[in-house]
């Protein structure tokens, strides 16, 4: 297993960084539907496991919607005279909306799930509110990139990517050696509160290294910043850990090897997203 994730993390890994830096912001959104379309597929498995027509018209919902924003939202219009365009900005509000629902739902696990896990309605919804404001953080920070500064976008894409990975390393770490509490075993007997602080101890590397390129910048804001996209990266991780619970699948797919679905690698990410954009828009734009 081991081995099967680290061939997997060398292909991937330069893939992803090769996209953020080296894509337009208008050929990025439109790498991203297939992407996302994916993750969509995956998600029909938590709406019904058993059911081929949910999974594939969960797709094709999903994939539809984001065309039509690619149409609609071109990357190259998602910022205007240093404005984000009205439609962005909803759906990154929404999702903000969203992540303070799934962590009651995640809090009150599993009597939460009594009123949504046998209605294929509300998880389609909740598939929905966890993968459009994921694609909005994505394409609005991606669309920073300008003339004058062609790497910024990708830049602070990488930034989230290094506190997710920073927040999920220092947690899996700290939790082998010194976890003993439970976070909420209910819906993730593996975390611990240990490891929660583990993680959020070693996202402040990210903060050293920002404050090391860019001495500028407040110390104390960079932290708070970092601080919440990394407790926001591990609500997305337990919001999908409990969806999967109740659909009682391990896994969201195999299209990974060692690393399991698309869904499963951008778990973190699709609450880390949003949550970053809305704090970069309201400290720095």
């Amino acid at each position: 297993m081991l081995k099967q994730r680290i061939i997997t993390a060398i292909w991937l890994i330069p893939l992803v960084l090769g996209a953020i830096f080296y894509l337009p912001p208008f050929y990025f959104s439109w790498v991203l539907v297939p992407v996302f379309a994916i993750a969509a597929r995956e998600w029909g498995r938590i709406i019904d496991p058993s059911c081929q027509v949910t999974k594939w018209s969960f797709t094709a919902t999903i994939a539809a919607v984001l065309i039509a924003l690619n149409f609609i939202v071109p990357a190259d219009n998602i910022w205007l005279r240093g404005h984000i365009h009205p439609v962005m900005l909803a759906l990154l509000f929404l999702g903000a909306f969203w992540w303070l629902v799934a962590l009651l739902l995640v809090v009150f696990f599993p009597n939460s799930s009594r009123w949504w896990q046998g209605n294929h309605m509300l998880k389609s919804m909740f598939g929905q509110l966890t993968l459009l404001p994921c694609f909005a953080g994505f394409t609005t920070i991606k669309a920073l990139d300008s003339e004058a500064n062609p790497y910024m976008g990708g830049t602070l894409l990488l930034l989230v990517l290094l506190v997710v990975w920073a927040a999920d390393s220092g947690a899996y770490f700290a939790g082998k050696r010194f976890g003993k509490t439970k976070l909420i075993a209910r819906v993730s007997p593996g975390k611990t509160v240990e490891g929660l602080f583990g993680g959020l101890l070693t996202t402040l590397i990210v903060v050293a290294g920002v404050m090391y390129f860019s001495p500028e910048q407040e110390w104390k804001l960079v932290t708070a910043v970092t601080l919440i996209t990394a407790l926001a990266s591990a609500l997305g991780d337990l919001s999908e850990s409990m969806f999967k619970r109740v659909a009682k699948i391990k896994d969201s797919g195999t299209i990974l090897p060692g690393h399991g679905g698309v869904l499963d690698r951008i778990d973190s990410l699709t609450a880390a997203l949003p949550v970053f954009a809305l704090l970069y828009l309201a400290f720095w734009m």
